[in-house]
């Protein structure tokens, strides 16, 4: 075995590479390692994803070391996601400008780059809280120190860092409470020593760890009573507000003070007029307005965590019930469909849909996700229905990456793709059936109903957070105080004399009183027009009907 003890920057973009792969293989894992109820996505996608940002910053930039390690640093800082993200790439840039200094990666250069890792995290972090990443990083940053000034070489100091971190990681559910309840340890701690696991096969070609079989992880269930590592709960901070934030060096101590009075979670890293700005908060515009005060804000993101919650609770509960595990008779053509709720996916099976996959408006599947139910559906050829624009996209790579004739109809709404079913005959080829059932989702007219998070406004006038939506493909129909009445508004722009069905899905939020007005208005305002009720049970849009 040949032992590398320093690393150039050949070597450097494989530890890279090596450690894309390890988080890839230990996504799933990582995320379901995270407890808090707002987990700004989830810990392993964010750090799988901020790292894929360097590895494609990597792909562009000059091969030397000079060049690697400013991809590295510039690469994180632009594509980090969630609060792990962002501190990950203060460790990424940390690590990079120590390499980039030293003319590479010795084991003198990897404990002094674990110490700057360690601080920048630090300071990146607006409250520090010990038992997450952090105290891993430490910690890890400590075991290599000795080692190194004992003139310890590569493998030797990586060999500490990585055994006093993962001793570190062990402590985690003794400093956090949360992770002590659900008997986890730190989901970011875990990313991170991944990041020493790739150092050391690059070093001396010792195997990645294998992903773990999945014993030990928490109850999902009582995620939603947990208090987050903050000291609040989903009710309290709302929405997650990152940006890339241009402003002068100088004036970032005060933009920090503004942001520490109006929200949590707060993490600001970069350097040199760029600045990579994270917070939890209920005010999105103060966010917004205190970059706008010192610099240019771009590449905006706001996520609601409520929805984000809510969606991931139902995606959990409501997986239909062994639906992969179902056997169905061989068929010419089959069908993958996604549901949105419990009453959904009985509908789905009622129509002959061999595999259903679970996922909604935030917490879309993955291609993987689609991937496998189409591989494990009985026949040959297969028909995918998204039945949600977000996730017609991913439906359409499936067909690149199977074995089988996969065509996608693409139904951004699961009354669309109710309606296509009715064309659906499991022993017509699937060219045909795709073609038929395209073309019978195409005559139907889509909406749907759902609660505004926020204040805004629209060509109907200003919108108030609580408001009911009235919506369709081309944007808002409809906007009052009441449910019932937003629903009725939008039943009134969409359907005309020529429809005979109006399909009705209740989801969560509905009630039979509105349901009943509902129903009242249509036999009033369009006597031919009969109405069918369905229980559907989809979280966030407590009624979802196509017209036809």
């Amino acid at each position: 075995m040949t032992v590398t003890e320093r690393l150039g920057a050949e070597e450097l973009r494989s530890a890279i590479d090596a450690f894309r792969e390890a988080l890839r293989a230990h996504q799933a894992v990582i995320n379901r390692l995270n407890v808090y109820p707002v987990p700004d996505g989830d810990t392993g996608t964010n750090m799988a994803l901020t790292v894929d940002a360097v590895a494609k910053e990597l792909a562009e930039a000059d091969p030397g070391l000079d060049g690697t390690c400013r991809a590295i640093a510039h690469g994180s800082l632009m594509g980090a996601r969630g609060n792990s993200g962002v501190i990950l790439s203060q460790i990424l840039r940390a690590v990079a400008a120590t390499v980039r200094d030293a003319g590479g990666l010795d084991g003198a250069t990897l404990a002094a780059a674990l110490a700057a890792a360690s601080d920048a995290a630090y300071a990146a972090v607006g409250k520090p809280v010990e038992g997450t990443i952090l105290t891993v990083v430490r910690e890890s940053a400590a075991g290599a120190g000795p080692v190194a000034s004992a003139g310890g070489g590569l493998v030797a100091v990586a060999e500490a860092a990585r055994a006093a971190g993962g001793e570190a990681l062990e402590r985690t559910p003794e400093l956090l409470a949360v992770l002590r309840e659900a008997g986890v340890v730190d989901a970011g701690g875990t990313g991170f020593l991944l990041l020493l696991d790739a150092l050391l096969h690059v070093a001396d070609g010792r195997p990645l760890p294998e992903t773990p079989a999945g014993e030990g992880l928490p109850d999902l269930d009582a995620m939603s009573t947990h208090p987050d590592h903050e000291g609040h709960d989903v009710a309290d901070l709302r929405y997650e507000v990152m940006y890339l934030l241009e402003a002068p060096d100088s004036a970032m101590s005060g933009f920090k003070q503004v942001w520490a009075g109006i929200g949590d979670s707060i993490v600001v890293v970069g350097g040199e007029g760029l600045w990579n700005c994270h917070i939890h908060t209920d005010d999105i515009g103060a966010a917004i307005e205190a970059a706008i005060d010192i610099g240019r804000p771009c590449n905006i993101r706001v996520t609601d965590l409520m929805e984000q919650v809510e969606e991931e609770r139902w995606v959990r509960e409501q997986v239909p019930e062994d639906a992969d595990a179902l056997e169905s008779a061989p068929v010419t053509t089959a069908v993958v469909a996604v549901a949105t709720g419990e009453g959904v996916a009985r509908l789905l099976r009622s129509f002959n849909v061999q595999r259903i996959v679970a996922g909604g408006q935030t917490m879309n599947p993955s291609t993987a996700d689609l991937l496998q139910a189409v591989e494990s559906a009985p026949a040959r050829g297969v028909v995918l229905l998204p039945n949600n624009k977000n996730i017609v996209p991913v439906a359409e790579q499936v067909a690149e990456h199977s074995d089988k004739v996969v065509r996608v109809v693409p139904t951004r709404s699961v009354t669309e793709g109710l309606a296509a079913l009715i064309a659906y005959d499991p022993e017509a080829p699937v060219e045909r059936n795709a073609e038929e059932m395209a073309e019978a989702a195409d005559g139907v007219v889509a909406g749907e109903v759902t609660r505004a998070v926020r204040d805004s406004t629209c060509e109907l006038g200003p919108i108030r957070q609580g408001d009911w939506l009235g919506l369709d493909r081309d944007g808002i129909r409809a906007v009052e105080a009441d449910l019932a009445e937003a629903t009725c508004a939008l039943l009134a722009a969409l359907v005309d004399p020529d429809h005979e069905i109006v399909t009705l899905l209740e989801g969560e939020g509905a009630s039979p009183a509105a349901t009943r007005r509902i129903t009242e208005w249509l036999a009033e305002h369009h006597p031919g027009v009969a109405c069918e009720v369905h229980h559907g049970g989809q979280p966030l849009y407590p009624y979802i009907f196509g017209v036809e």
